[in-house]
């Protein structure tokens, strides 16, 4: 039914769409991917505070604001984060982008001040890290004018500034791969017991505990394989198994899944800029 509907979707003109897209400039696909990323971050973490979530309680804790009362300022909260992303999908302008990096960055250290563990801010460098690589990608406003100014044209490359987002978003890449391992072997998250048994693991003949621990040294390992190769192939694999492991909320039926997965979609943006700074670099040495 899927290649079904894949093949009308050619005919129809969906071949020349894409061909469309491929033929973009560079800066188009980053600056498009990145929106797209930030835009999912925080509406699905917002739609989660909409919703209201116990998980967010320790957070709210960390700064001694009772029970009763965080779970009535957290529909604020969520509305923020909303109007937030919105924001960046519609007008992205400088200095909301800035205010969003900053903002992601508290929310992942609220996790280790929360007694959670360091390897949960560090997979959240996307959090963070895609907002900040938007706006380097955009380059640092000159003035007051260009800080609230919407971000409708993206300057040329420069080889300076595409070295910058290379190593930014590899960096982001890397931190959120091993972040995620660490959640295996070293913080024993009891939601990933339930991703793998939804999925069969469990057959295997192993432990759960055994594979969710296989499973953390393995993306450990692919984290710190990010800093050493160049090959976008070994990124688009990154992005598939991001999506892969994500869309294991939907398969164990967590609550809030669909928003838990829209939430993480800067982890899924970082590997494909990544791949396209890398297809960029080998377009330019060849034209040297």
């Amino acid at each position: 039914m899927v290649k079904t509907a894949v093949n009308v979707w050619l005919r129809r003109g969906g071949k020349t769409l894409w061909q469309r897209f491929l033929a973009q400039s560079t800066e188009w696909k980053l600056h498009w991917l990145l929106r797209l990323g930030v835009g999912m971050e925080f509406v699905g973490h917002g739609a989660c505070g909409l919703h209201t979530k116990a998980g967010w309680l320790p957070y709210f804790g960390v700064f001694a604001i009772p029970e009763a009362m965080a779970w009535k300022i957290m529909p604020w909260v969520g509305a923020m984060d909303v109007a937030l992303g919105l924001s960046a999908l519609l007008a992205p302008r400088r200095a909301v982008l800035l205010y969003m990096g900053v903002w992601g960055a508290f929310t992942a250290l609220l996790r280790p001040a929360a007694g959670e563990g360091w390897f949960e801010a560090i997979e959240r460098a996307y959090n963070y890290g895609v907002p900040f690589a938007f706006l380097l990608l955009h380059g640092w406003a000159t003035g007051r004018r260009d800080w609230f100014a919407v971000l409708r044209t993206v300057p040329a490359l420069t080889p300076e500034r595409e070295r910058a987002l290379r190593w930014l978003l590899r960096a982001v890449v890397g931190l959120m791969l091993i972040g995620h391992g660490g959640f295996g072997p070293f913080l024993a998250k009891k939601n990933l017991l339930g991703f793998y048994d939804a999925v069969g693991l469990d057959h295997l003949g192993l432990p759960l505990e055994t594979i969710r621990a296989g499973i953390g040294f393995l993306e450990i390992g692919l984290g710190v394989t990010v800093f050493l190769v160049r090959s976008p192939r070994f990124f688009a694999s990154v992005c598939l198994w991001k999506i892969t492991t994500e869309s294991l909320f939907l398969v164990a039926s967590a609550p809030l899944a669909c928003w838990e997965i829209i939430e993480r979609g800067g982890s899924y943006v970082a590997p494909l800029a990544v791949l396209c700074l890398l297809l960029h670099e080998r377009r330019r040495t060849a034209t040297d």
